[in-house]
């Protein structure tokens, strides 16, 4: 797709911050954590397993690298992700784990999770049956 063209080194070095953040299990627990909704950063803790404080300096990290953004509701203070691209690249890149590992990754299967987001709405989702057309084998 884009293979014709070089990456500037400055898009690229942001790539790379990018993967940085990336590269902690902590950070991707938060992240996964934000595909589906707005958590506290006492609701993260709670989810990932962590201490809030940790959590919190995570949450630090990713919003100076814009993969989170904060809304302020009274005094607590809401964590989304910052936008489709950062929720396409953290299920892609838990998706592309699943391979990894062996038999069928677990989006491919029924009970994926969210199978049914990576699936275009005119398709059905990774695993769900295909019904046949009357006389069709």
């Amino acid at each position: 797709m884009h293979a014709d063209s070089r990456l500037p080194d400055d898009q690229a070095g942001l790539v790379v911050e990018v993967f940085r953040m990336l590269a902690d299990v902590t950070r991707v627990q938060v992240l996964w954590s934000l595909t589906d909704r707005e958590m506290s950063v006492n609701e993260l803790a709670e989810h990932v397993g962590k201490p809030a404080p940790s959590v919190s300096q995570h949450l630090a990290k990713l919003r100076m690298a814009r993969l989170v953004r904060t809304r302020r509701e009274g005094t607590t203070i809401f964590y989304s992700l910052e936008n489709d691209h950062v929720r396409q690249l953290v299920i892609d890149a838990v998706f592309n784990a699943e391979h990894a590992g062996p038999g069928v990754p677990r989006h491919h299967r029924r009970d994926g999770g969210l199978a049914a987001v990576a699936a275009p709405p005119d398709r059905p989702a990774a695993g769900a049956p295909i019904e046949r057309q009357e006389g069709s084998r």
